[in-house]
């Protein structure tokens, strides 16, 4: 079953005409992932050009999903534009969304803030490298993928992944693929400070997934959603959860590469993280290259 996508979501991507849009638009067509629209205000009735499928540019998100039936999106529009597309697609009534750009204001994101908590979308990021539900075997069939993660690392299995980090969702991926365990879904809701969907969001749904048989949850310093989301696993969750924290020798105060990455609390720090997730049951890795054998040795494997 998997969550939030499969081969059944029909994916439109905002920003498809521009160069990292149409790449990352081409890369997920080839992974198998179902793109029937692109939206850019006024190069509607033009064409994406794959030699897979042409994808029907039209001026609105609107437009696009009566035309097409879409049901997600991929944002890939540069930040002053990028919340104004999210609040489109929101009033589009778009199930779910995925927004790849990074550097959108606060302000801005608190606005998208407030449209969501009165509407039926989930948004996914910003500042994210957005979701992967892999496929199986050649040409992934059974799989989607929305945003910018490398398709051929990831395998089809039992493992929920959710991470704060691209990189290291990429590096979480390939161990487990590497020891020959795939993954149920893979989503990386982003480093920004203010962004859609938690940690605790995405762990809820994996609970839920009867696909989903072990998690991995990557967090970073800054704020306070990796300790909310492994204390409601601690009561709730009942399957196996490896962790892992970035920023352990990371200066307080500094704000690092993702914006929501700034120590501000006694909890907001790598080494208290990592000890309230211990303290939750969660099994806990001290460096990256660990993630999948911790998961492994939890889970009894």
């Amino acid at each position: 079953m998997a969550i939030l996508v499969d081969e059944n979501t029909k994916v439109l991507v905002q920003g498809i005409t521009g160069g990292f849009g149409g790449k990352h638009a081409g890369l997920s067509i080839d992974y198998g992932t179902q793109v029937v629209a692109g939206v850019t205000p006024g190069k509607g009735g033009q064409s994406f050009e794959h030699p897979v499928s042409n994808v029907p540019v039209f001026d609105t998100v609107a437009e696009a999903a009566a035309e097409t039936g879409a049901d997600a999106s991929a944002i890939f529009v540069p930040p002053p534009f990028a919340a104004d597309a999210i609040l489109e697609a929101i009033d589009a009534k778009i199930p779910l969304i995925c927004a790849i750009t990074e550097g959108i204001p606060v302000m801005d994101m608190m606005k998208v803030k407030a449209a969501l908590e009165t509407s039926d979308s989930r948004l996914i990021g910003p500042n994210c490298p957005g979701i992967v539900t892999p496929g199986y075997g050649e040409g992934s069939h059974g799989g989607c993928r929305i945003g910018i993660a490398p398709g051929y690392i990831h395998k089809r299995g039992n493992v929920g992944v959710v991470s704060r980090s691209g990189t290291l969702t990429y590096e979480a991926v390939y161990q487990l693929t590497e020891l020959g365990y795939g993954q149920s879904t893979c989503v990386g809701i982003g480093g920004d400070p203010i962004n859609g969907t938690s940690h605790l969001d995405v762990l809820e749904m994996f609970n839920e997934d009867p696909e989903t048989e072990a998690i991995i949850m990557i967090g970073e310093i800054g704020g306070n959603a990796e300790a909310e989301a492994a204390r409601w696993a601690k009561e709730n969750c009942k399957k196996p959860i490896a962790g892992f924290i970035a920023g352990a020798t990371a200066p307080p105060g500094r704000r690092m590469g993702h914006a929501g990455a700034i120590v501000g609390g006694a909890e907001d720090t790598a080494d208290a993280k990592k000890a309230i997730l211990r303290e939750c049951g969660i099994a806990v890795a001290d460096n990256p290259s660990e993630m999948g054998k911790t998961l492994l040795e939890v889970w009894g494997k």
